[in-house]
């Protein structure tokens, strides 16, 4: 199985993963420039995973961690337990750094105990919905000079904004809400200059499926309640057919009364109208003739 993975299709995800650690190495000093733009070119031309793993092969994934190369097999998705998602450890990522660029942390990832961000005329993304913890306060320092910084993170996780902003906005949280027991402490410090960090709550994407899928159950069976009922009403409805039909069959005389009662109305009324207009005919003669008379 593992001898047709470096055959398989690389996505331009797994093409952005891999830049991202040519980013850390070259902002930790592991890669010159020259080395960094001939790997990052050879990043975006691999079309395979057998491409993409020589790039990273002697890179750690984070600045102190053993030597890793980029995995290319993805990982399932953790239980949610906020006890199995505080491993400990050095975390996966020290830093971020976006000059005229971007970065972006998401998915499985572990965050250390301080994580630091900086964006210069450029953004980052640092998802902490899927990331496991190293510690159980963490400190994300976050610079953003002419340039953003999101971080988000998900429901039951403290957050504590603490940055300020120059002619920049460090926005916070509109409501404390307070963790969940043993769930992680998130601290987001630094400052903006000309640029903004922001913090919000999400939830993940097969959350928000789930709660979507409990809706439409819940319509379905308020909608197979509302059929129940009616099949009721139908049931004591066709009980009471005998005395229905005998209102439908007076209802259907009154109808026929009040038709025949409009139709004599209607004939009286063209009737008077006649009458009306023969007298009119018979006075315009003869003021015809009086006038005659009066001529002669």
């Amino acid at each position: 199985m593992t001898e047709e993975v470096p055959e398989l299709r690389a996505s331009d995800t797994d093409r952005e993963r891999v830049a991202e650690v040519l980013r850390e190495a070259v902002a930790e000093g592991r890669l010159d420039m020259e080395e960094f733009e001939e790997r990052l070119d050879a990043t975006y031309k691999a079309r395979t995973y057998g491409e993409l793993a020589p790039i990273t092969r002697d890179l750690p994934v984070a600045g102190v961690t053993p030597p890793s190369p980029v995995s290319m097999v993805k990982q399932p998705e953790g239980s949610g337990d906020w006890a199995g998602r505080i491993v400990g450890g050095e975390g996966s990522s020290q830093a971020g750094v976006a000059i005229l660029s971007g970065f972006e942390r998401k998915g499985r990832w572990t965050v250390p105990k301080r994580f630091t961000a900086v964006a210069f005329m450029g953004g980052g993304t640092i998802d902490l919905r899927e990331a496991d913890f190293a510690d159980r306060e963490i400190v994300i320092n976050c610079v953003a000079i002419m340039g953003g910084i999101e971080v988000i993170v998900p429901p039951g996780v403290e957050v504590d904004v603490r940055g300020i902003g120059i002619m920049g906005g460090f926005d916070h949280l509109s409501d404390y809400v307070p963790g969940d027991p043993g769930a992680p402490r998130v601290i987001v410090t630094g400052f903006a200059f000309w640029g903004g960090v922001s913090a919000e709550r999400k939830l993940t994407r097969a959350e928000r499926q789930r709660i979507k899928e409990q809706r439409r159950q819940e319509k379905l069976e308020r909608k197979a309640g509302r059929q129940g009922e009616q099949d009721e009403l139908e049931e004591l409805e066709g009980r009471s057919s005998a005395s229905s039909a005998h209102r439908d069959a007076l209802d259907q005389a009154r109808s026929i009364h009040r038709d025949a009662m409009e139709q004599h109305r209607e004939l009286m009324r063209q009737h008077r109208e006649e009458r009306e207009g023969r007298r009119r005919a018979r006075q315009d003669e003869r003021d015809e003739r009086r006038r005659r008379r009066d001529w002669e």
